[in-house]
Parts: structure tokens; C-alpha cells; sequence
């Protein structure tokens, strides 16, 4: 490859960017060099001409947000990060990549390192998060500003590659971005044609821009990506020009430009230049500084941003206080939000039931206490993947959000599971007090997971509304039966997976939901109907597991039940204590919250003497051991379903009060 040498500013800014990624990715000897020296021109005239940013806050409410969605790439964040003066990102941070305890992690952490937005990795992920991001943002601006008051006003710009666009999640949130006509929200699409295996002609030749295009959004393409910043900066600006559609630009480099032999091979895609190489690079480059080593020129233009960053957000302060100064009201509630703070009783309305009470299914519980709490917490945001009367998450005189309408809050995600949950992530990473929640079948949690994690990873307070949890559910069969869904979410760490077993339950888990702002919460509910316990109370929920029904004494047996079980358990219990049993019947709606508690509460549930044990769930046995140990057992199910009325199913697969009075007895 050849070079032009150059002594510009701008080309020792560039040129900063690769070889802190180069230096740090070889001290570590792993990383992803190949991305930020491919994308070193882009990100310089995004970071320099277009992103408004304070490097001294970087929580400033308006500021744009950067998204790198190819987050292997992730050294070139760090260089930007550094470069442009947050002290989040020091040399040292920088030498330490990919060390234990470092700001610089393997991939960007936003629990981790101040200035990165979105945790990213898995690819696909970040410019899915980019799309709710851009909701939140148009949400928000529909909702506040005002005439003359512009208070909320930033874009959301994403940085993606290749394997970003061969993700099916990103295509599925792409479309929906389409057509919200999402117009603040800016992707440029780093087109270097490699990937791991290889050249992308062995699997991706389709036409990325005739496919956004389709989409509904503008699209552009800078032809040279590795020395035209003039072009890329044109191409920002047209697209922030185009306000009722998304815009990609795609802006075609050399992958580990600058390199002599290994520059747009997969050789640089994954692994360190090594030294003989990164000298090589340095040559080519006209980089006469050693490692770690940035020009004083490079750091002076770069720390402009400092000034900048303090001017936008000194400017949005004043507007912020002419807003609070004309709309006092409004101005109240939004910085209500942005504190993160509920409103004054916001559960007040939520409904309490006795045995006397109609046995509904829970997800009709479900939308009863959205019904109830709803009105009240304006920063509830979100739907369901088309199962709206399915999965009965929408609120009576809530509209749609649609491109036009963005300050209604209702989201028709349409069938696109999985972006629905990372774009319920980018709400979420807004941290604007903003309340995500969306709904499927629980079964289809298996084409969520990989953003579901990233909810717990990233402690996320996302709200999870899975209706439709077992074999009751009936007809549909096996492909709709969830079995190991909830072994599944429950192995998740910073996950809370609540079952409930009756309205009041229903009610609890809501409130445990929405209280809890750095985790996201499960809630499994069901299609049937169930009867409303005489001793169950909402506030029991927070606790994970409870007792129930008790009998005087030491109990000889525990049974253990979530969600329509429970009333198995009660009713097997009644039969065993009329034959001189002393039973214990244990309501478990959340078993992570059950492990919350101290040893002294746990005991007192289920005390370790009592070894008889009988867990009733309709799912699979998985987990369970735990609580049932060797002399326990299970009435669960490890298989699939069928297709038949849900009664008939749960009686043929042993879910009735005889099997269970049964199991109970053969344990001795």
C-alpha cells in the first residue's frame, strides 16, 4: 500500500486514532485493529465537525449519542474518548486494554467506562439500540418542546459494519426505523468488504444502500473513506438535512488501512499488527512518534471539543431555564424524569383481590394494573410485537406512536421479536427516565435472548411481558408450549423472572418491575385463568418466595408452586392435611428475589429439616433441584407439548390435584 505522507492537523489527528489502537491492541496482543484504522477518517470528521458532545459531562442530557455498533472496534472509541479530553479515558486507561480492572474493556461497557452510550459486541446490537434511541429522542421532543423552546434536540448517530448488516436483528429494526421515519437517527456504514472468514464475496453480495433504501431511508455513499473527511463531512450534513427518514451512509475503506501487508486481508480483522508490522505501519504513515506517543498538536486540536462541548451545553441550560421559566409545569415533569424519580403513588390505583374475586388469567391481571398504573406514569413507553390482543399490553386513550404522532407512547414493534428487545434497550440507554416495556408469547423469548442479556448485562430496566407461559395455552402445541423458557431467563444473572400465581401477585410484580431500574424484569403470565389466593398479598412479591398456608407445627412437606400451580398446591394440601398431613404450601413467584434474602428469611420459608419437598411448575425441572435436594421431587414437565385444549394437556402431563397429592405421598 501507498501512502501519501502528510503533516496536517488533521491527518495527525486521524493518524492518533490508529496507532493508540494499534499500540494498545499489540501490548495487550488481542483486539480488533482493522476497524478503527479503517474508520480513523470517519470518526474524526464526526468526533471534530458534526457531534455535539461534552467531554466534562458526559451525561449531559442533549448531547448527541454515538453508537459503535461494530464494537470490536471498540480501541477506536477509547482513542476518541481519550483524545477528545473525558477523563474516563486516561493513557494509562489506554495501556491497559483489555486488563483486568481497566476502563478499556475487550468491548464498550457502559456500566464500565463514562462516554460510552451503548454496550456492544454482539453484533447488530448497537445500531438496533441506535433505532431507540432515536425513539426516545423524538418521543421526548414531541412531548416537551414547545414553540420557541427547543429542549430537546440531538441525533443519534451509529457506526456499523458488515456483520451489523448481516444480522437479522439489525434488519428488523432497520425496517421499523423506516417506518417511524426516525430522521435524527444517522448510520455510516464502515463498507470494508472483510469479515473473519474471509473476503465478504463468500456469503454477503447483496446491496446494502437498494436495501435501506427500501427501508425507507436516505441514502448516501462516500466512494473514499480512507483520505476524503471532506466528502464524509458533506455527507453527515445531508443527511442531517433529511428530516422525516433515517439515513445511511455508506463509506467504503480499507480495512487496516495504512498497514503494508496486512491492510484489507482478515489477518487484520482479529488479531495485533505485532511489532514488525505496527513499524512497518508507522513508516508508511509518516508516524514518527513512538508508542503511546500523541503529537501536542494532535491533543490541542482535539481538546477543542472541551470548549465546544461546554458552549453547547451552557446554551441548553439556558434554554432549559427559559423553558422552566414558560412552562413550569412541563419543565417539572421533565426534569422529574430525567432524576429518574416515580410519581407521588404512581401504583395507588392498583387493584388488591379476594378468593370471592372472578379467577382471571394473569395476563389480564396483567393489563388490568397497566390500566391502573398507566395513566399515572407518564414515562411508560412501549407494546407488543403484534400480539397486542394477545398478549393485552396496550392502555385505553393511549395512541400509536407513529411517524407524526411520536409523542403517543403505545409501540407496535410488528413481528420483529428481537428488536423489539434491543430497541427497548436503546430506550433504556437514553437515560432520560423512560420506562421500556414489550410483550410476545414467552416461548418467543428464544429469538430475544441475545438482547435480553444484554438488558441484565447493562442494568437495564426493561419490562419484559410474556404471555401465553406453558402447556396451557392449548391448541397452538409444541411449537408454541414454552418448556425451557424459563430455566432459561432464570440462569441469567441481574434477571428477575417473576411467575405469579394470582391477581394480587399480578400486582406486586409490577410493582417490583417498575421500581427496579437496574435490572430488567420478566414477567410470565398466563393465558388461563386462575382462582386468587386468600392469603396473598402484593408486597410478598418482593420477597420471592413466601409462605402461603401453613399448619401448626412443623411442616412434614413443602410444596413449592408459581403461577397456575399454586393453586394445585393449595388444593393438594387441603387433601393431605385432611388425612393428618402437616403441609406447607410455598408461593415462589421470583426465585432470584428469594435469593436476595437474608439466610434468617430463607430459613423461615424453608427450613433445611424438612426435606420433603414437592415443586410444582409447569416447565421444566431445571433449577429446581436446588429446593428440592435428593429426598424432594417435582411435578414439572421435560419435554415437549402437544397440541390439544389446555385442560385436557395439563391433565394428561400429570399437572392435576390427584398426581400432586400422589408425588407428595411417595415421598415418604
Amino acid at each position: 500500500m501507498v501512502v501519501a505522507p502528510t503533516t496536517s492537523v488533521e491527518t495527525l489527528c486521524i493518524n492518533s486514532i490508529r496507532f493508540l489502537a494499534v499500540d494498545a491492541i499489540n501490548k495487550s496482543n488481542s483486539g480488533h485493529p482493522g476497524l478503527p484504522m479503517g474508520c480513523a477518517p470517519m470518526a474524526y470528521a464526526l468526533w471534530d465537525r458534526a457531534l455535539s458532545h461534552n467531554p466534562h459531562n458526559p451525561k449531559w442530557f442533549n448531547r448527541d449519542r454515538f453508537v459503535l455498533s461494530a464494537g470490536h472496534g471498540c480501541m477506536l472509541l477509547y482513542a476518541l474518548l481519550h483524545l477528545s479530553g473525558y477523563d474516563s479515558v486516561t493513557l494509562d486507561d489506554i495501556k491497559q486494554f483489555r486488563q483486568w480492572g481497566s476502563k478499556t474493556p475487550g468491548h464498550p461497557e457502559t456500566f464500565e467506562t463514562p462516554g460510552v452510550e451503548v454496550t456492544t459486541g454482539p453484533l447488530g446490537q448497537g445500531i438496533s439500540n441506535a433505532v431507540g434511541l432515536a425513539i426516545a429522542e423524538a418521543h421526548l421532543a414531541a412531548k416537551f418542546n414547545k414553540p420557541g423552546h427547543t429542549l430537546v434536540d440531538h441525533y443519534t448517530y451509529a457506526l456499523m459494519g458488515d456483520g451489523c448488516n448481516q444480522e437479522g436483528v439489525s434488519s428488523e429494526a432497520a425496517s421499523l426505523a423506516g417506518h417511524l421515519g426516525l430522521g435524527k437517527l444517522i448510520a455510516l456504514y464502515d463498507d470494508n468488504h472483510i469479515t473473519i472468514d474471509g473476503n465478504t464475496s463468500v456469503s454477503f453480495t447483496e446491496d446494502v444502500m437498494k436495501r435501506y433504501e427500501a427501508y425507507g431511508w436516505h441514502v448516501q455513499h462516500v466512494a473514499d473513506g480512507n483520505t476524503d473527511v471532506e466528502a464524509i463531512s458533506k455527507a453527515i450534513e445531508a443527511a442531517k438535512a433529511v428530516t422525516d427518514k433515517p439515513s445511511l451512509i455508506k463509506v467504503t475503506t480499507t480495512i487496516g488501512y495504512g498497514s503494508p501487508n496486512k491492510a484489507d486481508t482478515a489477518g487484520v480483522h482479529g488479531a495485533a499488527l505485532g511489532a514488525e508490522e505496527a513499524a512497518l505501519t508507522r513508516k508508511a504513515l509518516d508516524w514518527n512518534y513512538g508508542e503511546f506517543e500523541v503529537p501536542q498538536e494532535a491533543y490541542d486540536h482535539w481538546r477543542q471539543a472541551i470548549s465546544r462541548g461546554e458552549a453547547a451545553e451552557a446554551a441548553w441550560n439556558a434554554v432549559l431555564e427559559g423553558y422552566r421559566s414558560a412552562y413550569p409545569a412541563e419543565a417539572a415533569e421533565f426534569e422529574r424524569q430525567l432524576r429518574g424519580e416515580l410519581p407521588q403513588g404512581w401504583d395507588a390505583k392498583l387493584p388488591s383481590f379476594v378468593p370471592e374475586d372472578k379467577g382471571l388469567a394473569t395476563r389480564q391481571h396483567s393489563y388490568n394494573a397497566l390500566n391502573a398504573f398507566g395513566p399515572g406514569l407518564p414515562e411508560l413507553i412501549g407494546g407488543s410485537a403484534d400480539l397486542t390482543h394477545s398478549n393485552l399490553t396496550d392502555i385505553k386513550g393511549e395512541k400509536s406512536f407513529q411517524k407524526g404522532a411520536e409523542a403517543n407512547r403505545y409501540l407496535h414493534f410488528g413481528v420483529r421479536e428481537h428488536a423489539m428487545a434491543a430497541i427497548m434497550n436503546g430506550i433504556a440507554y437514553h437515560n432520560s427516565g423512560l420506562i421500556p416495556y414489550g410483550a410476545t408469547f414467552a416461548v418467543f423469548a428464544g429469538y430475544m435472548l441475545g438482547a435480553m442479556r444484554l438488558s441484565a448485562l447493562s442494568e437495564l430496566g426493561c419490562i419484559y411481558v410474556l404471555t401465553h407461559d406453558s402447556i396451557g395455552l392449548g391448541e397452538d402445541g409444541p411449537t408454541h408450549q414454552p418448556i425451557e423458557t424459563l430455566a432459561n431467563l432464570r440462569s441469567i444473572p441481574n434477571m428477575l423472572v417473576i411467575r405469579p400465581g394470582d391477581g394480587n401477585e399480578t400486582m406486586g410484580a409490577y410493582q417490583v418491575a417498575v421500581t427496579n431500574r437496574k435490572r430488567p424484569t420478566v414477567l410470565i403470565l398466563s393465558r388461563q385463568a386462575m382462582a386468587n389466593q386468600a392469603n396473598s398479598t402484593a408486597a410478598a412479591v418482593a420477597k420471592g418466595g413466601y409462605i402461603l398456608e401453613d399448619s401448626t407445627g412443623t411442616p412434614d412437606l413443602i410444596l413449592i408452586g408459581t403461577g397456575t400451580e399454586l393453586d394445585l398446591c393449595v388444593k393438594a394440601a387441603a387433601e393431605l392435611r385432611a388425612e393428618g398431613k402437616n403441609v406447607r404450601v410455598v408461593s415462589m413467584p421470583c426465585v432470584e428475589l428469594f435469593e436476595e434474602q437474608d439466610a434468617a428469611y430463607q430459613e423461615s420459608v424453608l427450613p433445611a429439616a424438612v426435606r420433603k419437598r414437592l415443586v410444582v411448575e409447569a416447565s421444566s425441572s431445571f433449577g429446581w433441584h436446588k429446593y428440592t435436594g435428593f429426598d424432594g421431587d417435582s411435578v414439572s414437565i421435560d419435554r415437549f407439548g402437544a397440541s390439544a385444549p389446555g385442560p385436557l394437556l395439563m391433565e394428561k402431563f400429570g399437572f392435576t390435584v390427584e398426581n400432586v397429592v400422589a408425588k407428595a405421598k411417595a415421598l415418604g
